[in-house]
């Protein structure tokens, strides 16, 4: 057992696992081997104990070189949470918040805790000098704010954490700010091993060809809300919603703080136990709504970013992203959220409304954090693109929605393959809508009693109709918004007529 395995021991109030050991390990062997100024990234899953292995590190840095650390984060919450975790760790800290203008017990002390915002201004103000500093960890080092703080702290040994090592501004990449990554536990290991939940995930074909790209990289709010404010779009979340996620724990993720009011009428209208969250509501309002959220067995909360970090309720059962984003980071920041393990709760779901699995891979998938590190614009100048996305995307009929038509044996139709034949054979293209309404007709009439109720279930196949009608424009080549919308249309209207034609020569 090496010395660092026997300190770990020591700690009786936090365990370390072994893949946190062997991060240690790795970043110790870091720090003795290179300067006192060296800059240092380490990645580790949201879930895999950032806090803890930085608060060991802290630790142990403090008991062997005696020189004192700063810790930095960017919200007050993640400031608190810090500091109870080093005292945990037995390290005795002292938290630098807006009350704190001046550090005349600053001897008495070995680490700090501070936003990047006040200590940034009480430096530039020269409130206080911090001396003996060796060295600064920087929690959710993706951020770019705490770059303005290294000049303060040139001597010191400075350790970013984050768990996805991709700047938050594509223009300061993190290989020009940190020599080195150092690379902790994958995703599908931490859930092999019985660290994170095992996530299902559940894709929903969104046409995002709307949405308009801002300065900082990804979609704006205004372009997001004028798609996802739209009744279709409301009415496709609550069907996605009681489809896959009925009765568990919900967290929502939104693009605009008018979209997630939407949600919450949206779900209030149809009899869940629904809250909003935004920014806007104070200390107060927040702590009020995530006890009801961590008390409410069944509840749903509709939120915007604002939980991305510094909130842990294991609790959460399913997470919805009713948004798109481009960003990874926040794409692994939202499911995080969800992917707490706990005694009865070995799974999740993850419900995307935003192509965001399809952008980006699963969340548990292999990814190469080196190559995103060292190579950042290769990397984002490959994201799939949205129509690619949509090009590909295969629909599957919802289970609940599949049992409505279990009489029928097969429910899927090949619109490609059926163009190409109608094409081959000569034929007009809208022979191959023709066959594909032959055989939705078929599937309805086969599994109602009467004319109306086929009718219904028709309206029910409106995702399948739209998705069958967007690879036809593909395959025509005439792909407008518009065009789109009369096709959906005028085939609902025919298959309508034609369920009633076809209960008309069964009678």
């Amino acid at each position: 057992m090496t010395p660092l395995h026997q300190e770990a021991e020591k700690i009786e109030e936090k365990k370390l696992y072994d893949y946190q050991l062997k991060d240690l390990d790795a970043i110790f062997n870091c720090i003795q081997k290179n300067p006192d100024d060296y800059n240092l990234l380490y990645q580790l899953p949201t879930g895999g104990g950032k806090t803890v292995i930085f608060s060991e590190i802290a630790r142990r840095y403090i008991e062997q070189t005696k020189k004192k650390i700063v810790v930095l984060t960017h919200r007050i919450e993640l400031c608190g949470q810090t500091s109870r975790m080093l005292n945990g760790f037995g390290v005795k800290n002292k938290m630098i918040n807006s009350k704190v203008k001046d550090l005349p017990d600053q001897h008495e002390y070995m680490c700090f805790v501070a936003m990047v915002e006040t200590l940034t201004n009480r430096l530039q103000d020269q409130k206080f000098e911090m001396k003996d500093v060796g060295m600064v960890i920087i929690d959710e080092a993706h951020y770019n704010s705490f770059r303005k703080l290294f000049s303060y702290f040139n001597h010191a040994f400075i350790l970013g954490v984050t768990a996805t090592p991709l700047s938050s501004n594509i223009k300061l990449p993190m290989k020009d700010h940190y020599r080195e990554l150092i690379v902790g536990e994958t995703i599908s290991n931490l859930i092999k091993n019985n660290f994170l939940a095992k996530p299902k995930i559940y894709g929903y074909d969104v046409g995002l060809q709307s949405l308009q790209l801002g300065i900082n990289g990804d979609y704006t709010v205004k372009s997001s809300e004028e798609l996802y404010n739209n009744d279709l779009m409301q009415e496709k979340l609550l069907t996605a919603y009681e489809d896959r996620a009925k009765g568990t724990k919900t967290l929502i993720f939104n693009n605009g703080i008018n979209t997630s009011r939407y949600v919450y009428e949206t779900f209030r209208q149809a009899g869940y136990g629904v809250r909003h969250l935004d920014n806007t509501h104070n200390a107060k309002e927040r702590e009020e709504i995530l006890t009801w959220f961590k008390e409410t067995p069944d509840a749903i909360l509709s939120s915007v970013s604002i939980l991305t970090t510094g909130f842990d309720e294991p609790t959460v059962e399913t997470i919805i992203l009713n948004r798109a984003t481009r960003s990874l980071t926040l794409y692994f920041q939202m499911i995080g959220r969800g992917s707490r393990i706990l005694k009865d709760k070995e799974e999740f779901s993850i419900i995307d409304l935003g192509n965001n699995v399809a952008r980006f891979g699963a969340w548990d998938a292999p990814i190469d954090w080196q190559e995103i590190f060292y190579s950042p614009d290769y990397f984002l100048e490959n994201i799939r693109n949205d129509e690619e996305i949509e090009r590909n995307f295969v629909y599957e009929m919802p289970p609940a929605l599949r049992e409505k038509f279990s009489k029928s044996e097969v429910v899927s139709f090949d619109i490609k393959a059926a163009y190409k034949e109608v094409v081959r054979q000569g034929l007009s293209s809208k022979k191959t809508l023709e066959q594909s309404l032959e055989q939705h007709a078929q599937i309805c009439v086969e599994n109602s009693e009467d004319v109306f109720d086929a009718r219904i279930l028709a309206k029910e196949l409106k995702d399948d109709i739209a998705y069958r009608v967007r690879l036809y424009s593909y395959c025509i080549m005439n792909n407008t918004k518009n065009y789109r919308n009369w096709l959906e249309e005028d085939y609902m209207r025919k298959l309508r007529l034609l369920i009633g034609q076809k209960f008309s020569g069964i009678n």
